[in-house]
């Protein structure tokens, strides 16, 4: 089959009321991510030094050597910037993303962290790149870091964020069967639910933007008063969006080497105190807000058209376009995905093969439509939705004369364009139609050609709405 797995629509125009609780407007979940010793460096068993994230723009790995420069960034992270941040924020809840060997060397910051309440969730075995990494071998690293990070934390993690991931990681972390969350991620405001062979997984988005790596990257923040104003407007819109009925989540990651320097503490300092001055604001850890989102949008059944069989899907929708099932077994073999998975979705896979068929197919599917109110109406033999279509227009309740009024609009419009009169009934009354009628078909049969082909479209669309309506 051909399929596009990734959801380009994911919560459309309508996504959940996230119900945060005590009718709060946003949550505000902060993420400190401790990496400093689980860095690569030769002294880890790694081929080469760290140059990821820090104040040396542009490092470069040194082979096989120690970079005493970089080396000592990263110290500054675990001995100076996580207790500035530490004191700043052991009022909050926070998620510390701990790489479990760097937890592992850092026990004075582990003890800090649990007497502060935060969750302690994984950021893997070590803060490396996971891109290149074999399945096996990064399955086997996922079951060593939570077994470290168990042994050190006294805990297992309940989240799991690698960062650098692969593509294969949210799915080995859901096969695990041991997380609340994942958080490899950046798709979304809100958490989602993805199902892997069976196994619901949630995921809870992260950030790259309000996040303090962009100190560390050519194309980011220079000064903390940039980090500050960013981090402010992006509360101040999603605070709106929640008084407004919509909330959502305001995700901010830090790392103690970076916002742990003075000049970018004091910004977050300021952002906080922002934060802190509105009314309706849930501060959560990740876990918090998975645990909510477990209650309050547990993972419900789907229709998944792009994971149906040929035969499945055609017997699903080939009654869509009246009477021609050719359009479903031709959507069935376009680019389908869970994009495709909505009412919107089918209806656009469907519409593309009808869009493109001959004039003489689309013809068809125009005669394969019955009168309004014509003979199969009288004798019951309509489709059921052509019949609870043509009902819910007071279509099948006429008097003897709008009846003969109809029949006789039916002929005459047959007999002038070579196909019935089609509008999609849902969307008009017995009388708006009668109007239709009588205008179009004074109407030029291409014109009414056209016009015919755009509320079959219509009519297969409402079709849809309703079948995948809750």
């Amino acid at each position: 089959m051909n399929r596009y797995p990734r959801d380009m629509t994911g919560y459309g125009p309508t996504p959940p009321v996230a119900s945060w609780p005590n009718g709060a407007k946003i949550a505000v979940q902060i993420v400190l991510n401790y990496e400093e010793g689980g860095e690569n460096n030769v002294l880890h068993g790694d081929a080469a030094s760290e140059a990821f994230l820090s104040e040396i723009t542009g490092a470069q790995p040194w082979p096989g050597q120690r970079h005493w420069n970089m080396e000592s960034i990263y110290e500054y992270g675990a001995r100076a910037g996580f207790w500035r941040v530490h004191r700043m924020l052991a009022d909050l809840p926070v998620t510390v993303y701990g790489v479990a060997t760097a937890l592992a060397r850092a026990p004075e910051q582990v003890a800090a962290m649990k007497a502060a309440n935060w969750e302690i969730a994984s950021h893997g075995l070590k803060w490396l790149e996971h891109k290149d990494m074999a399945e096996e071998e990064e399955r086997a690293q996922i079951t060593e870091a939570i077994r470290l990070h168990t042994e050190v934390v006294g805990a297992p993690p309940q989240g799991w964020y690698t960062g650098r991931c692969s593509n294969n990681t949210v799915r080995l972390a859901a096969e695990t069967g041991q997380f609340a969350y994942v958080a490899d991620s950046y798709a979304d405001d809100l958490p989602y639910w993805m199902n892997f062979d069976g196994i619901n997984q949630l995921v809870v988005p992260y950030t790259m933007d309000c996040n303090d790596m962009r100190f560390a990257i050519q194309a980011g923040f220079t000064n903390g008063a940039q980090f500050e104003s960013y981090l402010k407007d992006s509360f101040d819109f999603l605070h709106a969006e929640g008084v407004d009925g919509a909330p959502k989540m305001l995700s901010i990651g830090l790392h103690c080497r970076l916002i742990g320097r003075p000049g970018r503490a004091a910004a977050l300092r300021r952002a906080l105190e922002h934060f802190k001055s509105h009314e309706g604001v849930w501060f959560a850890t990740r876990l918090e807000i998975a645990q909510h989102w477990a209650r309050e949008h547990p993972p419900m059944p789907q229709k998944r058209p792009s994971q149906m069989t040929r035969d499945a899907f055609v017997a699903e929708f080939g009654g869509i376009f009246e009477h021609s099932p050719w359009i479903a077994d031709a959507a069935f073999d376009l680019e389908l995905g869970p994009t495709h998975d909505t009412a919107q979705g089918v209806h656009n896979a469907l519409a593309r093969v009808f869009r493109s068929a001959s004039p003489e197919q689309r013809l068809g599917v125009l005669n394969a439509h019955p009168d309004l109110a014509g003979k199969l109406a009288a004798a019951k033999q309509l489709t059921a939705e052509s019949t609870a279509e043509q009902a819910g227009a007071g279509l099948d309740v006429l008097s003897d004369e709008e009846r003969a009024a109809f029949q006789a609009l039916n002929t005459a419009y047959v007999t002038k364009h070579g196909f019935p009169f089609i509008i999609a009934v849902r969307d008009n009354t017995k009388a708006s139609i009668m109007a239709a009628f009588n205008q179009r078909i004074a109407n030029d049969t291409q014109s009414e050609f056209a016009q015919a082909c755009r509320q079959v479209e219509r009519i297969a669309e409402l079709r849809l709405i309703e079948k995948f309506a809750p």
